[in-house]
């Protein structure tokens, strides 16, 4: 693969450094250089999915350092899945914002490669130190989007989200320093093979930094009750940047991935499948407090975020059972909520712009500009949140109830999501029956007597953002990314089993980074599965 491995990161870092060198005040200029910069990245992650695929995990060295005391990066089928996802959404979030959003602020589309360049590079890294250097990197350019467009609103969100993400970031970084001060080594491959020698009077200083390391990916995550931050940020967040942290939440849960399957998985000794009994909880607690959450919204947004913390307790509840099926279906799932979330968030916006009042309220629908082609939008993005048939999200839900067969959550798992997941269907049923099934009239006096009319301000920002149609056709592309996952979910999930299975073993990982000989001693890669499948039948 040559250097094609660290595209993904190289290609946004220089395309955001030309755009605040030789563009920034030519935005014309900074639209071309981000768009084929997004198009690039896509094209390079599709090569490089298709190599992941076809081979084994591969290890680029920065710098010709060997690991573990060099700099890595590692691909896998993992890893290439999730840089290729974060490009396609982010390609439906540029066409959005090319639509005016990239007006309303300074420095929107360098921002935005550089939270390209941490996103991927999060996906991308064989290190502990730099998973953290890429958190930095991303939440950064994140703090910038956040506020981009200005607001009152938005600043305190912004400010709470940044305060929040510090705190994550401090607590990360004495999780570092614990794992480092007991095993000398911050390399994911280095660790998988040493956590588990660690002495019996270092095991709970270990324990505590995998404890802490969990809490900062469960803040990522948006898990209950680390979850408060999200609805706020979210809500007040432009929407092409909402649906741009669409990934964000994915980020988080796929470090839980990562570190809790290579690192503590099943040849971690004492510390084997920590992580599984504090996810599991508060997975099916997100689910719960999500449902509510949708029930109670009383704008479009509030019931968009909470459907987020709800979708992100489903995919959890699938990775917290560290089993090939429920590995996979969570893979699945994760796909599907990655894209219907970014759509819903798109849609939120055209919608509130195309609303008489400008006003984000489930309130009787107000006469709306093309009404036909919002509520099309809106009834296929919430059933596919909701998990109804035919969409990828009913096939991903039956996928995780079916990894869960067998398993001693079975009972909890099945009553939670299938509860929750009816009261989300009536929760979007009520907010698309009062936005465009309530009769238009009874909207409209309803409006001029409780509403009070849109200041010019208000209405010239919102008409903007459907003023030409490239909403609806980044919206539109993104429900045709779910109809695609949709029709071929048979080789995405054959797909997804064998990246399970790889997550699990991780022999070949590791031979990958730190070469063959590296196994000597400890065990083979078949070996390792074995022992992985009895630490884990041992933990449930």
């Amino acid at each position: 693969m040559t250097h094609w491995t660290i595209l993904p990161v190289v290609l946004p870092a220089l395309t955001a450094a030309l755009i605040v060198l030789l563009a920034r005040q030519d935005l014309v200029l900074q639209r071309f250089l981000s768009l084929l910069s997004v198009l690039a990245v896509t094209a390079v992650s599709i090569g490089l999915l298709v190599y992941a695929a076809g081979h084994g995990p591969y290890s680029y060295e920065l710098g010709n350092w060997p690991a573990p005391f060099g700099i890595v990066l590692v691909l896998d089928r993992l890893s290439a899945v999730m840089v290729l996802i974060t490009m396609l959404l982010a390609f439906a979030v540029l066409l959005y914002s090319l639509d005016g959003w990239d007006r309303r602020g300074w420095h929107f589309h360098a921002l935005f490669q550089f939270q390209l360049m941490g996103i991927n590079g999060a996906f991308l890294t064989g290190d502990l130190f730099n998973l953290f250097v890429f958190f930095e990197v991303l939440l950064i350019a994140s703090y910038g989007l956040m506020l981009h467009g200005a607001g009152a609103s938005r600043l305190k969100a912004g400010m709470q989200y940044i305060v929040v993400n510090l705190t994550g970031s401090s607590l990360f970084l004495v999780a570092v320093g614990l794992i480092y001060g007991i095993t000398g080594t911050l390399n994911m491959a280095d660790l998988a093979l040493k956590v588990g020698e660690v002495e019996s009077g270092d095991l709970a200083l270990l324990q505590v930094g995998a404890v802490l390391l969990l809490i900062v990916f469960a803040i990522k995550a948006a898990l209950v009750p680390l979850h408060f931050w999200l609805p706020g940020t979210y809500a007040a967040a432009a929407a092409p940047v909402a649906a741009l942290f669409a990934i964000m939440t994915k980020v988080g849960g796929y470090s839980i991935l990562r570190v809790y399957t290579l690192i503590f998985g099943g040849n971690a000794g004492d510390s084997a499948w920590i992580a599984q009994d504090w996810i599991m909880p508060a997975a099916l607690v997100s689910l719960v407090v999500g449902m509510l959450g949708i029930m109670a919204g009383r704008t479009l947004r509030d019931l968009i975020c909470f459907s987020v913390v709800w979708s992100m307790g489903t995919l959890m509840v699938a990775f917290a059972l560290f089993n090939e099926p429920s590995i996979s279906a969570g893979l699945y799932y994760m796909v599907h909520s990655t894209f219907v979330t970014g759509a819903l968030f798109l849609i939120a916006e055209l919608v509130i712009s195309s609303r008489s009042d400008g006003r984000d309220t489930l309130a009787f629908g107000l006469p709306l500009r093309n009404e036909a082609m919002l509520s099309g939008l809106f009834f296929l993005a919430a059933i596919g949140m909701a998990g109804l048939p035919p969409l990828s999200g009913f096939v991903g839900k039956l996928l995780i109830l079916e990894g869960a067969t067998g398993t001693p959550y079975v009972a909890w798992i099945w009553a939670v999501i299938l509860t929750t997941s009816l009261f989300t269907i009536v929760g979007f049923a009520r907010a698309g029956s009062m936005l465009f099934w309530k009769s238009q009239a009874a909207g409209a006096a309803q409006g001029a007597k409780d509403s009070p009319p849109p200041t010019t301000e208000t209405g010239s920002k919102l008409a903007h953002a459907s003023s030409n149609g490239l909403g609806i056709a980044a919206t539109t592309y993104l429900l045709a990314l779910i109809a695609l996952l949709t029709a071929f979910s048979g080789p995405v999930s054959r797909y997804f089993d064998v990246t399970a299975s790889q997550l699990l073993d991780g022999g070949a990982y590791i031979e990958a980074v730190l070469g063959a000989e590296a196994l000597t001693g400890t065990s083979a890669s078949g070996e390792t599965t074995m022992m992985e499948e009895g630490s884990k039948e041992d933990v449930q």
